[in-house]
């Protein structure tokens, strides 16, 4: 489903990543573990198309995208990726349902439409009985099973997930990477996650290892 092949990353003198290639599987989850520093992060931006790599080519299935122009990753990122961040970056005025439309308001869907499957996926999720409050109205964990939803709600091709559960206790951290990752399993939805913790990669179909920029 997206493939890369020798990628080089610069940043100034410091080279986060050194010819690194992957290649992940329709509808696999796939975890990248490394310390900090490793490039983990600089990976995983560089294959959703936010960075551009120094070298090395990135394809979505047939399509070369690391040559796309700005506004063409930018429409892509919208309707074929979702994204889980550390800290959900939910909008704090927006309630939860709100926050999982944004996908499909953006992507021009019905009103109606995109409230009733934000709601759906709510429900998957167990937390529609918070629909309604915002992001600083209800527990780190329900907030961040709103990311996921969120990260769903558009039926993306690749979900790219940065330490999902980073800022959550064991117990929640739990709660979300079992709805995560059996919400993308049953849709056939793509997952590449980073994390320093065997925890979360144990989630995974399959862990890679990358280490000074290169996969081990």
């Amino acid at each position: 489903m997206i493939t890369a092949h020798d990628l080089v990353v610069r940043f100034g003198q410091t080279l986060a990543l050194a010819g690194t290639s992957i290649g992940v599987a329709p509808g696999e989850v796939v975890a990248v573990m490394g310390p900090s520093g490793s490039g983990k992060s600089t990976l995983l931006h560089v294959l959703a198309g936010i960075l551009r790599p120094d070298q090395g080519r990135i394809h979505l299935g047939q399509q070369r995208i690391d040559t796309l122009p700005d506004g063409a990753r930018s429409r892509l990122r919208l309707r074929s990726f979702g994204f889980v961040l550390q800290f959900g970056d939910l909008v704090p005025e927006l309630s939860l349902r709100e926050n999982v439309e944004l996908p499909l308001r953006l992507l021009k869907v019905p009103r109606a439409e995109a409230r009733d499957r934000a709601r759906s996926l709510l429900a998957e999720l167990e937390i529609d009985d918070v629909a309604d409050r915002r992001p600083g109205q209800v527990s780190g964990g329900q907030a961040q099973r709103a990311a996921v939803a969120r990260s769903l709600v558009h039926q993306p091709t690749v979900i790219f997930a940065d330490e999902p559960t980073g800022a959550l206790d064991s117990a929640s951290g739990e709660t979300v990477l079992d709805s995560f990752t059996e919400l993308a399993r049953r849709r056939s939805t793509t997952v590449l996650l980073v994390t320093h913790e065997a925890r979360v990669a144990s989630y995974a179909d399959r862990t890679l290892y990358l280490r000074d920029g290169v996969l081990v």
